[in-house]
């Protein structure tokens, strides 16, 4: 699995195991590589550190993960894609698709009660025959919605 360094908007659509997320780390001032960038460039590393202009995603179906960077990416895209999932949860009564793209389509499905369960479909962009397929379980209408808003919060 990738390693994230803690920080920054992040929206995670599954389980503990099984789950696809859109992130933009933040930098961190400890980590090696922003401490070495920093010491070529002849700063201290902590003005290196702080938001980080570069969105990614993670996956991780059954216990392996992956994960890949998506350059150019603003942060409205990524926001407009949370926005889309609200919508969708908010007033569909049975499946919908968000489609964020190239790069990652998410169907979503009722799965009983207040619940609905997802398949990513991630293509790295740099890589589409590696394409992946991830299936959440059933999750809380109520719980995603508040990530929804937890990650359009941190973006503004």
């Amino acid at each position: 699995m990738s390693t994230v360094p803690p920080g920054g908007p992040a929206l995670f659509v599954g389980t503990d195991t099984d789950y696809v997320a859109l992130v933009r780390p933040a930098l961190d001032p400890a980590d090696e590589g922003v401490r070495l960038a920093a010491r070529e460039a002849g700063v201290p590393p902590e003005e290196f550190a702080g938001p980080g202009d570069l969105w990614a995603v993670l996956v991780e179906s059954g216990g392996e993960g992956d994960g890949f960077e998506l350059p150019g990416v603003r942060d409205s895209e990524p926001a407009g894609f949370a926005e889309r999932l609200r919508d969708g949860l908010t007033a569909a009564s049975g499946p919908f698709t968000v489609d964020g793209g190239a790069v990652l389509r998410l169907d979503a499905r009722p799965a009983g009660g207040a619940a609905y369960a997802f398949t990513a479909h991630v293509t790295p962009p740099d890589a589409p025959e590696s394409a992946l397929t991830v299936e959440t379980g059933p999750l809380p209408v109520a719980g995603v919605l508040a990530d929804i808003d937890a990650f359009l919060g941190s973006l503004a």
